[in-house]
Parts: C-alpha cells; sequence; structure tokens
C-alpha cells in the first residue's frame, strides 16, 4: 500500500466520526499563522489550535511570498482575523540552499529553466522572520491595525522564541 493509500484510508476513519462540519469558516480565535511546510511543525498542535480556530498558511521556509500575502489578505479582509504569527525554525532547508543551487538541480534533472523564480532562501534566521515580518507590515494590502509578530521555532525543544 501507498503513502497515499494509507492517508486516505485514514480519511475514512477520521470521517467516521466527523463532527465539527458545523464550523464557521471565520476563524474562533481571529489569527492567522505564516510558516513553513517542513514536516516537524505541528502548529496546530505547538500552538493549542483546534479546528476552526486560526488560519495556517504553508510554504517553503514560511516566506511571506506574494502568495502568501494574498492568502492573509484574505484571511483579514474576508475571514475577519485581526492577528499574524510569522514562524521560521531552525534547521531550515532553505537556509542551506541558495536560488543558484536549487535552479541547477531544476536544470540538470528537468532541463527546466527556474531562472524567473525566487525560491527565497535565506542565511539568516533572525533576520529572515524581520524581513517577512516587514514585509507584511509594509504591504499596502495589509491594515496597519494588523498586529504582526514574528518568531522561531526550536525543532529540538519545541519552542518558540520571538524575534524583536
Amino acid at each position: 500500500m501507498s503513502a497515499l493509500d494509507d492517508l486516505l484510508a485514514a480519511n475514512k476513519r477520521y470521517a467516521a466520526s466527523f463532527t465539527k462540519g458545523d464550523l464557521a469558516a471565520p476563524p474562533t480565535r481571529k489569527v492567522a499563522v505564516l510558516t513553513c511546510m517542513d514536516a516537524r511543525l505541528d502548529p496546530e498542535r505547538f500552538l493549542g489550535l483546534e479546528e476552526g480556530d486560526a488560519h495556517v498558511i504553508r510554504n517553503a521556509g514560511g516566506r511571506a511570498s506574494d502568495d502568501a500575502i494574498r492568502s492573509l489578505v484574505i484571511s483579514y479582509k474576508l475571514l475577519d482575523t485581526r492577528e499574524f504569527l510569522v514562524i521560521h525554525h531552525d534547521d531550515c532547508g532553505m537556509l542551506t540552499h541558495t536560488n543558484e543551487q536549487i535552479r541547477e538541480i531544476l536544470r540538470r534533472d528537468l532541463n527546466a529553466d527556474a531562472s524567473g523564480i525566487d525560491f527565497l532562501p535565506f542565511s539568516d534566521l533572525d533576520e529572515s522572520v524581520r524581513e517577512d515580518v516587514q514585509t507584511i507590515r509594509s504591504s499596502p494590502l495589509i491594515a496597519d491595525d494588523i498586529e504582526v509578530r514574528g518568531f522561531v521555532y526550536d525543532v529540538k525543544s519545541g519552542r518558540l522564541r520571538e524575534v524583536e
């Protein structure tokens, strides 16, 4: 059985006892979380969230990309969130690769030209958090009264550390 088959079987078990179909679309805690897609991060668990509590937006590095901004705009303008958390983490793969390395891998393996793509790697973890918080705060699409705070998640301890 493939991993996908295992996931689909797990979904059948989940759906058999599912009782939360009446949750409203707006998150009850009025918060959106932007974080990395790394499988070691379980933001719902480490933030104490349940279904319906928050929007969780994930991408490689937890970066404030154009698409992440799009999701945050929809979150606050259409679904009434009022606070954003940006959470990066230590031992992130985006700390270990450059745009040039990723582009070369794609060229070598797929003969694909990814020269126009910024994969948003970074070399300084705290600075990347500050950059993303600033990107969100300075976006003309995000209201000034939305609170935006940045954190680093420690994959060894499970603790969050706020980045000033």
